[in-house]
């Protein structure tokens, strides 16, 4: 009997899902569009509900070939490293100033936490070693006081968890709260090393103004942590199974950021004919994932503190190696602007049918 698998990938504009045999052969794909909202300038926000009922829609497409579903042994996610707020019902608390619930994710590339993340780096915390020195505006924990300081009614007041979206998708999937060690020490300051162990810094969040996190016992960002790949939970719940056209307890991989999984898949690669470069040790290879953003990634055995370059994360994308990452947050999203201002952008959208195809189009007539 033939064994798939299904990957989800949710991006910043579009959810796809993949199935592949168990030797790694993709046997179908599909796409589906994400809602964007864009309340102000440099606020991006999401909706939980449109990115898990999409998801649901692409991983039915692909699995309606398979007609014994017992064939799919397994299923994994991964997504952008946006912020998930949920009340203690796990239902969607906005963080939107208009606020509506339906807008519950600060999507990644959001911008609104720049005076946050200007005092969270004045304090030159021990903890910023791990990002080069200086927590991006990017990362959850400015994100964080930015709610606190801008929607306290409407959602710090409300909200009983907070998580990346990468999680989100586990827990909808499998009821479990566990957080992925690929989300937490790369956006959320989480310590981990092989001389310390694995950690929430109690002083780092008393500095910031977020003491009620402490005080929490971190129960609203995470207290069960599992690297990339262990099972989740005991697999997928009945009501998840029925919307993924999936069989309950199908397991259910921890999830990835997405550049992560890309890296992973990328350090993994062979060169065919090239004995040489496949004989090479991963911490030789250095994956370019490119995407809304690009990102280079670099694995080591040991911890590697470079100013500037994010890491070293533990067991972000490689269990037991230390990830450092550098890149650009909105290179692919400056060329859809050069190209949605190109005045035949408009001609040339209208004229052609498939999405796939216009889009490879404009990139090489660019």
């Amino acid at each position: 009997m033939d064994v798939f698998y299904v990957s989800v990938d949710v991006g910043t504009g579009s959810v796809r899902a993949g199935l592949f045999t168990s030797d790694g052969c993709m046997v179908c794909t599909a796409t589906c569009s994400l809602e964007m909202n864009q309340s102000e300038p440099h606020f991006y926000e999401q909706s939980s509900r449109n990115v898990w009922e999409s998801t649901c829609s692409v991983v039915k497409e692909v699995v309606s070939g398979v007609k014994n579903r017992e064939q799919i042994r397994g299923i994994g996610f991964d997504a952008t490293c946006s912020l998930v707020a949920l009340d203690g019902a796990l239902s969607p608390v906005t963080v939107s100033l208009s606020g509506e619930d339906n807008w519950n994710i600060v999507v990644w590339m959001d911008h609104r936490a720049e005076v946050q993340a200007a005092r969270i780096n004045a304090l030159s915390h021990p903890v910023l070693r791990n990002v080069g020195g200086k927590m991006s505006l990017e990362m959850q924990p400015p994100k964080l006081m930015w709610l606190k300081e801008h929607v306290y009614e409407s959602c710090w007041k409300k909200a009983r968890h907070f998580m990346d979206l990468p999680d989100f998708l586990t827990f909808k999937a499998t009821g479990s709260l566990s957080r992925s060690m690929c989300s937490l020490v790369c956006k959320w300051g989480y310590q981990a090393s092989e001389e310390n162990g694995c950690y929430w810094d109690d002083s780092f969040w008393q500095s910031i103004g977020l003491q009620e996190l402490v005080s929490d016992a971190y129960a609203a960002i995470g207290t069960d942590v599992k690297t990339p790949g262990q099972p989740c939970g005991q697999g997928l719940t009945v009501t998840a199974a029925e919307q993924l056209g999936l069989v309950a307890e199908t397991a259910v991989a921890c999830s990835m950021i997405d550049a992560h999984a890309g890296g992973l898949g990328s350090i993994g690669c062979n060169v065919d004919g090239d004995p040489f470069l496949n004989s090479l040790p991963l911490r030789c290879r250095l994956p370019v994932i490119c995407g809304t953003s690009t990102c280079h990634m670099a694995i080591s055995e040991r911890s590697l503190f470079v100013p500037g370059v994010w890491g070293p994360y533990l067991s972000a994308m490689v269990p037991g190696f230390y990830t450092s990452e550098g890149g650009q947050s909105a290179a692919g999203k400056l060329l859809d602007h050069v190209i949605e201002t190109h005045p035949a952008y408009g001609e040339v959208r209208d004229a052609l049918q498939s999405t796939y195809v216009f889009s490879v189009c404009l990139v090489f007539c660019s």
